[in-house]
């Protein structure tokens, strides 16, 4: 009998997952998310001021659904490649939120080189399918 169960049971396992999966919205097809500053390659002495640009879609706060908007956040030191994108993003030192709508921000990192990506969510922190986001850069803070 657990063996005529087995493949019910599996697939009762996936029913979340896929319901997840369904929940992330396309973004528009031009979405783009960038960043003004600072420049790939680039070395700074002190606060890091990041400077996000946004194209194809509008930015609002956190928690307002409204199509085709969403907000920033910045990986550091991790990509796109390490976020459970079906999942809401947690707030972490290396998962920076702009939930307030920001498109600037002062970063105090110590000093060395980091990796920064954008990443651009909907309104539950949730990735827009594909992923809205930039191409990674890396910095040198002195």
């Amino acid at each position: 009998m657990w063996k005529a169960l087995l493949p019910l049971l599996a697939a009762l396992t996936l029913i979340p997952a896929l319901a997840m999966a369904a929940d992330r919205v396309a973004p528009p097809e031009d979405a783009k998310v960038y960043f003004i500053s600072p420049a790939d390659g680039e070395t700074i002495e002190g606060p890091v001021t990041l400077r996000m640009g946004l194209r194809g879609m509008g930015v609002a706060p956190a928690g307002v659904d409204v199509d085709n908007t969403g907000h920033h956040h910045l990986l550091i030191n991790k990509t796109v490649d390490d976020i459970d994108l079906d999942a809401s993003l947690p707030f972490t030192d290396a998962t920076r939120h702009f939930g307030g709508g920001q498109t600037e921000a002062s970063l105090d990192l110590p000093a060395g080189t980091h990796t920064l990506q954008l990443l651009f969510m909907d309104y539950r922190h949730i990735s827009f399918d594909p992923p809205v986001a930039s191409d990674v850069i890396t910095i040198t803070v002195e």
